[in-house]
């Protein structure tokens, strides 16, 4: 560890305010050192959103190296501080965190880590997986945001359409579920009560049918 970075850190555990503490973070997260990934975790226990944000704004500009620890952690967090975790792992793309973002995205009580869920499931880089693995994934994603587009909160519903927007353009096996996925989007353009959800729907179809 540098000497820089552990002066932020202990800038870090030294805050004296919330507003000093989200300075401090945003330093330590600007550093994009792996040695932070620790202090950015704690922090997302903190019962500070602001630098909450700023920690995952960090963690996910470190992308996968972060993932293990935020996986490692994640059972033992409370709520706050697993939630913000997700929003995490969502952002940074790793298939490793797929079990976790399905799971999420299927029950969460909380619609703002269901939306960031969803989001996420759309944002996994499946060229880290082998193919039959990311195929495998993709039917379980594309069942979980399909269900998602039926979900009471119309931001869940954005999410999974703009996630199965995503999910269309790295398929394993387009020939087969490319139709679901077009089906699901006409379904919503069609039929959903939320006028910037059926724009989403439409947008998708016309990008991936254009």
């Amino acid at each position: 560890m540098g000497a820089i970075v552990a002066d932020l850190i202990q800038a870090v555990e030294a805050a004296d305010s919330k507003g000093a503490m989200v300075v401090a973070v945003n330093h330590l997260a600007a550093t994009r050192d792996v040695a932070a990934i620790p202090t950015l975790i704690t922090v997302l226990g903190y019962n500070n959103p602001g630098a909450a944000v700023a920690a995952v704004n960090g963690l996910a500009a470190l992308g996968s190296a972060a993932v293990p620890a935020l996986l490692e952690q994640i059972d033992g967090y409370n709520y706050g501080a697993r939630a913000w975790a997700i929003r995490a792992v969502a952002l940074i793309g790793d298939p490793r965190a797929l079990p976790v973002l399905l799971d999420t995205a299927k029950g969460d009580f909380a619609l703002s880590v269901r939306r960031a869920a969803a989001r996420g499931l759309g944002n996994i880089v499946w060229s880290l997986l082998p193919p039959d693995q990311a195929a495998t994934g993709q039917q379980e994603v594309l069942a979980v945001l399909t269900t998602a587009t039926q979900d009471p909160e119309w931001v869940v519903r954005y999410a999974a359409v703009a996630g199965l927007h995503s999910l269309a353009t790295t398929l394993v096996d387009s020939a087969q579920q490319t139709p679901l996925i077009l089906a699901c989007l006409q379904q919503t353009l069609q039929q959903d009560a939320t006028p910037v959800v059926q724009a989403r729907a439409r947008l998708a179809l016309d990008a991936l049918m254009g």
